[in-house]
C-alpha cells in the first residue's frame, strides 16, 4: 500500500468543501488531504482547517494550474489524486482509480459521459478535444479535460514545468504522460452539480480552450499539425500555379508565395519535433 495524498484546489468553495471533505475523512482516513486555497475572499481556508485538511494559501489567485503545481509539490504522497473542491467529483470513486492504478497505470482519470459536462457547449467542446487528442496519440482519449485523477507523484512532477497556470493543465499533463509512454487509463465517473459559481467564462477561456487545441498538436508530435497544414498549402499553390497556366500561361507571385509558405511551415515543424524530443528528454 502506498501512502496517498489529494489534492483540491479551491477558489470560494467553502460550501463544497463542507460537502466534500468529510466524505474523504470518511472513505480516506490516512491520506494527506490538501486544499490549495487560490486566493479565496470566503472562508475556505477556515473551513478547510476545521475540517482537518492541510491549507495552503494564495495571497492572491493564481490560477487552478498554478495550484495544482503547488499541491503536488507540497505533497509527501507517492500517489497523488486531484479532484475539485466544488462537490461535483464524488469521494467514493477514488477508490475504483487507485484500483485501476494497482493494474499498473502511471494516471487514472475519471471520465465523465455526456450527462456529466457542463452545457451543451462544453460538451461539443470536449467531445472536440477528445477526438483530437486521440487522433494525435493514437489512443482512445475518453475524457482530455477531466481534473479527477490518481498519477504517480514521482512521475507526474517530472512535467510540473510544462504546466500552465490556467485551466488546461489536465490537458497538458495527459498529453505529457503519452508522450512519455506512461501508461494511461480512464474510469467512468459520475459528475453532481457543481456548489457554487464556475470560474470558466464562456468568450474568455473558449478562446483559451481553442488555443489548447494548438496546445495538444504541438505538445505530442508537432509534425502531426505542421505536415497537414504545410500540405494545404502545397495543394493550393499547385492549383493555383495550374490554373494560371492554362488560363494565363504564367506563373504568378500567389503560387510562389502559397509554395514558400507550405516549405517554411514543414520546416517549422521539423525544428518544434526536435524541441519537443529535446523537452521530454529524460537522462536515466
Amino acid at each position: 500500500m502506498m501512502h496517498v495524498s489529494v489534492i483540491l484546489p479551491a477558489k470560494n468553495e467553502a460550501e463544497g468543501l463542507r460537502r466534500t471533505l468529510p466524505a474523504l475523512r470518511t472513505l480516506l482516513p490516512d491520506a494527506e488531504v490538501i486544499v490549495v486555497d487560490d486566493g479565496s475572499t470566503d472562508d475556505t481556508a477556515d473551513i478547510a482547517a476545521s475540517l482537518g485538511a492541510r491549507v495552503l494559501s494564495s495571497p492572491y489567485s493564481m490560477g487552478n494550474g498554478a495550484a495544482i503545481k503547488r499541491g503536488a509539490r507540497a505533497a509527501i504522497g507517492e500517489v497523488l489524486v486531484f479532484m475539485d473542491a466544488d462537490g461535483q467529483h464524488d469521494p467514493a470513486s477514488i477508490g475504483s482509480l487507485l484500483e485501476k492504478a494497482g493494474e499498473g497505470y502511471d494516471m487514472v482519470v475519471g471520465a465523465r459521459d455526456w450527462a456529466g459536462q457542463a452545457g451543451v457547449h462544453r460538451g461539443a467542446a470536449n467531445a472536440f478535444y477528445n477526438w483530437l487528442a486521440s487522433r494525435m496519440t493514437g489512443f482512445e482519449v475518453k475524457d482530455l479535460t477531466s481534473g479527477f485523477r490518481v498519477v504517480r507523484a514521482e512521475k507526474f512532477r517530472e512535467f510540473l514545468h510544462l504546466l500552465p497556470n490556467g485551466f488546461s493543465y489536465p490537458t497538458t499533463s495527459t498529453m505529457a504522460f503519452f508522450r512519455s509512454a506512461y501508461p494511461v487509463a480512464y474510469v467512468p465517473i459520475p459528475v453532481a452539480k457543481r456548489l457554487g459559481r464556475s470560474h470558466i467564462r464562456l468568450v474568455r477561456d473558449g478562446i483559451r480552450f481553442l488555443l489548447i487545441i494548438f496546445k495538444v498538436a504541438t505538445l505530442y508530435s508537432p509534425l502531426k499539425l505542421f505536415v497537414p497544414v504545410s500540405g494545404a498549402f502545397f495543394a493550393t499553390g499547385l492549383g493555383y500555379y495550374l490554373f494560371t497556366y492554362f488560363t494565363q500561361g504564367r506563373f504568378t507571385n500567389m503560387s510562389l508565395l502559397l509554395f514558400s509558405a507550405a516549405v517554411i511551415i514543414f520546416l517549422v515543424g521539423l525544428v518544434s519535433e526536435q524541441i519537443t524530443a529535446l523537452t521530454y528528454r529524460r537522462d536515466d
